[in-house]
């Protein structure tokens, strides 16, 4: 199967620092798969608190967000007490749904890249729907 081959945005609007943690380290003594989510999904998290939203409600009240698929290419390693930063975007924003854009390094050092696509959902009625003009 080829590899998926993500590239590097223009622009990413959003920085998020972290350092890897005893828990975001795998067998390996290196940041894995796993690992890399969960640090995403914090970025994210951070990300929408700066805009005044969160995964339930992006802006309107009513509609919130849900992965729909991931991809992840890995450069280089990250190991224990590595200081690293999230670079983020969203992009490719179409009726149900957005990306996220992902740049993850240390210093200059490119370690992984990775995007998250997301469908918009009301999930009150467990349906979806439209991007709120909150997050256009």
């Amino acid at each position: 199967m080829p590899r998926i081959k993500l590239l590097v945005q223009q622009d990413y609007a959003f920085h998020h620092i972290l350092n890897v943690r005893i828990t975001d380290v795998n067998q390996a003594l290196h940041v894995g798969t796993i690992e890399l989510m969960g640090m995403l999904h914090d970025t994210r998290v951070n990300l929408f608190r700066q805009l005044n939203m969160n995964e339930i409600d992006l802006g309107d009240g009513r509609t919130g967000m849900a992965i729909s698929d991931t991809a992840v290419n890995f450069i280089n390693e990250a190991f224990l007490f590595d200081e690293i930063t999230v670079d983020s975007a969203i992009g490719e924003i179409w009726e149900y749904g957005f990306r996220f854009f992902h740049r993850v390094r240390r210093g200059d050092a490119l370690i992984a890249l990775a995007e998250i696509g997301a469908i918009t959902f009301d999930h009150g009625k467990k349906t979806k729907a439209g991007v709120p003009e909150t997050l256009i």
